[in-house]
């Protein structure tokens, strides 16, 4: 009997772990699939005036027009695409570097070891929008290759430090110590036995920052320091929806509202892979 209520009690938190993760993986599907949308087909031109300035949404435009009489929701759909690309972007260069930097830190003498703690414990103690900040004015050109490029490396000390404790923890296990008596060369023991296993709590980790970057990058656009013009980028729309946000909200809700779309399902799928990947905290619900 206790083991039947066990299982009927597990039941329901098993469905909440799969609708959490089911609910972000729809999230982020939705953009996925708006983002390619746009390489072959937008509503509009999205430079193009279509419109009167500000019109309300209608069956025409579904999410209004701007101030040039340019359609919204086209522009939106463009801006799924650029948060997408800055994000995977942002996360690939911080994975390199950040993963990189934590084997070696882990692997490297003590004293070397404390000077890498140290330096990702600085690097993470600055905003990550200043040091995106400070790389974009270093590259004297506000590109979308340069957000990303700056948000890649501002977060790559917090995968770097992630990946030191994770791989000590990993390096101190029996297993690896008969790894090493046994003769493994140390790239063996890196790619057969560490990254193997550092990787699902690195994968939450991506996931979780992915939405970190797509927030920065909206702060940058909306400091003219992200993607340029023509770009469409939700930030840029925020910024020039502002002296308007009283006679056209709408201008300022429909990008807000896919902003916040978008990391709310990425923190979601993040939370239920954690909730997937991780058996002591199944085991304890």
């Amino acid at each position: 009997m206790s083991g039947q209520a066990e299982t009927a009690t597990a039941r329901p938190r098993l469905s909440r772990r799969s609708l959490t993760l089911n609910i972000g993986l729809f999230l982020v599907g939705m953009h996925v699939t708006v983002a390619l949308l746009t390489l072959v087909w937008t509503p509009y031109d999205p430079t193009g005036m279509t419109g009167g300035r500000l019109e309300a949404p209608s069956w025409a435009h579904w999410a209004g027009t701007d101030r040039l009489g340019r359609d919204l929701f086209t522009q939106i759909m463009i801006g799924s695409r650029i948060a997408l690309i800055v994000g995977f972007g942002a996360v690939a260069i911080a994975a390199t570097i950040g993963v990189t930097l934590g084997v070696l830190s882990a692997f490297a003498t003590r004293y070397l070891d404390d000077i890498l703690a140290a330096a990702f414990d600085i690097l993470i103690a600055f905003p990550t929008l200043l040091l995106a900040m400070l790389v974009v004015a270093a590259t004297e050109s506000a590109s979308l290759f340069s957000a990303t490029l700056a948000l890649g490396i501002a977060i790559s000390a917090i995968v770097a430090r992630l990946t030191r404790i994770l791989a000590k923890r990993i390096l101190s296990m029996d297993y690896i110590t008969a790894a090493r008596t046994a003769g493994a060369s140390w790239p063996s023991i890196v790619f057969r036995h560490l990254l193997p296993n550092i990787w699902p709590m690195l994968a939450v980790n991506f996931a979780l920052q992915f939405g970190l970057a797509v927030i920065a990058e909206a702060s940058l656009s909306y400091l003219g320091l992200g993607a340029p013009p023509p770009n469409a980028s939700w930030g840029r729309l925020l910024q020039e929806a502002q002296g308007t946000v009283y006679t056209a909200p709408f201008g300022a809700i429909a990008p807000g509202i896919a902003l916040v779309t978008l990391v709310i399902g990425m923190n979601l799928l993040a939370d239920g892979l954690r909730e997937a990947g991780d058996p002591t905290r199944r085991g304890r619900q």
